[in-house]
């Protein structure tokens, strides 16, 4: 396992005014007792129980083994598909290098990062040269945002045999859960994620929700009820590893059923003895939903901003103390020169490693 020369200080500076509540927070509705967490054995102890073949438990052991987190039981993913899902002009402008496949896979590799996820294109384009040299999570589905006027659909790039064929350890895909395209694209990606654990990869579900009817007085997009739902239609089909937002509120089945309105079906108690409105109390609720982390959650890094370093730093410490898996951090990694890239994703990965960040 890597070490690290971070100190909690330079954590806390990273936080701010946000460090005594996340890392002082030591109260959660859900007990971490009750939790399947994150260690060196969770192979072992947790894979091993499930009906996946070996091949599969050979490559999660490759993803878990491989970068700064190596044998920690902690994931640290550098993702790039942002090419097509928000064009690639709109999304390597600001480092136009990155329009260059190879150097998105450099960059996680010299970011020490436990995989690289990417569309068909740009991991076949350098397949030979590096896929047995970090594992590839092949994202078979995009939104392609260029059809007028757009669409929000999620389109299968390419086949489950092709990312066997370039060697990939793993697919990933999207869910547009609580879309009209949902129930087809639940489908689809079932029996893609069927055949890949059959071919023996592991599978990557972005659970992410997409209806104008979430957006209400909050977008509801990121509550932690709606989310965590999404994460658990994720783990049904038997995702090994959700991906999700961080939950920003609560309370999206109550919006959603006020007035005459009648949506799914929630009880109080979601809001009371499940989770309350600390964001390390939000995520907790989303693991949960993850049969109690049985399938590991990680969260989105989310845009390019300002404040980059404190952002990422600050998802990081509420991931890991809410018992989540690790972190999928990419626009604001690549949306940099690589040296500053290859820095933050080092500031995400010495929160896994710091042992004084512990799990609520």
């Amino acid at each position: 396992m890597a070490t690290t020369l971070t100190t909690t200080g330079k954590i806390e500076t990273y936080l701010g005014a946000k460090a005594e509540s996340l890392l002082g927070f030591k109260s959660p509705k859900i007990a971490k007792e009750r939790l399947h967490l994150p260690g060196p054995d969770f192979i072992d102890r947790v894979y091993t129980a499930t009906d996946r073949n070996v091949r599969v438990l050979t490559n999660l052991q490759r993803m878990f083994g491989h970068g700064r987190l190596s044998g920690t039981g902690y994931l640290s993913i550098l993702p790039v598909d942002q090419g097509i899902e928000h064009s690639g002009g709109a999304s390597f402008a600001k480092n136009p290098d990155y329009f260059d496949g190879g150097n998105i896979v450099k960059l996680a590799i010299e970011g020490g990062c436990n995989a690289v996820a990417s569309t068909f294109g740009v991991l076949g384009s350098v397949a030979r040269k590096y896929a047995h040299k970090i594992p590839f999570i092949v994202k078979m589905n995009h939104n392609e945002l260029l059809t007028f006027p757009n669409r929000f659909d999620q389109v299968l790039f390419g086949t489950v045999q092709q990312a066997y064929d370039m060697g990939a350890a793993a697919v990933g895909a999207t869910i547009y859960f609580g879309s009209d395209q949902s129930t087809c694209q639940t489908v689809e990606i079932t029996h893609a994620f069927a055949q890949a654990h059959q071919l023996g990869m592991d599978t990557v579900l972005w659970c992410y929700l997409r209806n104008n009817a979430f957006k209400k007085d909050k977008d509801y997009h990121l509550s932690a009820d709606l989310t965590g739902q999404a994460n658990h239609l994720g783990v049904t089909i038997e995702a090994d590893i959700i991906k999700q937002k961080l939950p920003e509120n609560n309370g999206g089945y109550q919006a959603l059923n006020m007035g005459d309105s009648s949506y799914g079906k929630f009880d109080k108690r979601i809001y009371t003895d499940l989770s309350s409105d600390h964001p390390i109390d939000l995520t907790r609720y989303q693991v949960a939903n993850c049969y109690m982390g049985r399938a590991g959650l990680i969260n989105s890094g989310g845009a390019s901003g300002a404040n980059d370093f404190e952002e990422a730093v600050a998802t990081a410490v509420i991931n890991k103390r809410a018992g989540g898996t690790g972190l999928i951090s990419g626009r604001k990694a690549f949306q940099r020169p690589m040296k500053e890239g290859v820095q933050l994703l080092n500031s995400i990965q010495d929160v896994y490693l710091s042992p004084e960040v512990t799990i609520a």
